[in-house]
């Protein structure tokens, strides 16, 4: 391989670009140049290589084997790069990005940030809401937040609070469900992108399983947090979901019984990365904030499951 003298920077950055962004004209529009310029800097550089990078296609440009190696090492430098530039910034600043699951952000982070902005006033927090399991290390995002069984291979994972799941609905309907069977005559509020079962819960809460009616049903859980609060009908709901709601009386937990559903909310981080100080703040004001919110859950009215 050609020392690094003999490789135009440019060049680098045109190949690191295409290749994380897909194709030429993205990789044009953030580099600031015409997507012929940025052809003509990855032609250069796997000249000055002796190897190709690409192979070019009818659909676009395709990294190869050795195209994909060389690629996944140029993103990790640059990432390093843009971090040694930052440096120069007023060290007594600093962002931290936060990768979260929009219905986490709104339901129950937003309306507690407040708090980290008073403990920290120089910390500038950057949500990026995002259904997608982002790896922080290869991303500008410092720690995740997700949904799921934490095993993520290539990241580091701490559990924050595992999952349990019941019903909830307006209290206007919970006053005719005395019973679990009394769900078979109520209606079903249907996340169609869920992961957890009624069935879970039925058999937690040793009851024999109904089937609800048909209500409505949404693509995303903070649609059918709403279509319940405002009476449409049931869903199985979860603590940090319902957790306001349910505080403030727009929800009522009938039943008083949760079940584990498996899945639980996982803080993310890359593992060959040293853990600022940022990072470890922010997940040790997690967990207080956690604390605190299920402790509304430890009533008698509503015990736990075992």
């Amino acid at each position: 391989m050609a020392p690094l003298n003999r490789i135009h920077l440019n060049g680098l950055r045109a190949v690191e670009a295409v290749a994380r962004l897909g194709s030429l004209s993205a990789a044009a529009g953030e580099l600031g140049v015409s997507p012929s310029a940025v052809s003509q800097q990855i032609n250069r550089t796997e000249r000055q290589l002796g190897l190709a990078l690409f192979e070019r296609t009818t659909s676009g440009l395709v990294l190869t084997d050795f195209g994909s190696q060389f690629a996944t090492r140029l993103a990790r430098g640059f990432r390093e790069l843009t971090q040694a530039v930052a440096l120069a910034d007023d060290a007594s600043r600093c962002t931290l990005v936060v990768s979260v699951a929009p219905a986490f952000a709104s339901k129950w982070l937003m309306p507690r940030l407040s708090r980290h902005f008073t403990r920290y006033p120089n910390v500038l927090l950057r949500i990026d809401a995002s259904v997608r399991l982002v790896d922080p290390g290869n991303s500008e995002i410092d720690i995740g937040i997700r949904l799921g069984n934490g095993k993520w291979p290539g990241l580091h994972a701490e559990l924050l609070l595992a999952q349990e799941i019941f019903p909830v609905c307006a209290p206007s309907i919970a006053a005719k469900l005395k019973t679990p069977a009394d769900l078979a005559n109520a209606y079903a509020i249907t996340d169609e992108r869920t992961m957890i079962a009624w069935e879970n819960w039925f058999r937690v809460a040793g009851a024999e399983p109904v089937t609800l009616l048909k209500g409505a049903s949404f693509t995303d859980p903070m649609l059918c947090l709403e279509s319940t609060i405002a009476g449409h009908g049931v869903m199985l709901g979860w603590q940090l979901l319902c957790a306001d709601a349910l505080a403030d009386g727009r929800l009522v937990a009938p039943f008083g019984v949760r079940a584990p559903s498996g899945l639980g909310y996982w803080m993310v981080t890359d593992p060959e990365e040293p853990e600022s100080r940022k990072v470890r703040d922010f997940k040790a004001w997690l967990r207080e904030e956690i604390e605190v919110t299920m402790a509304t859950f430890a009533t008698p009215s509503e015990p736990a499951a075992a």
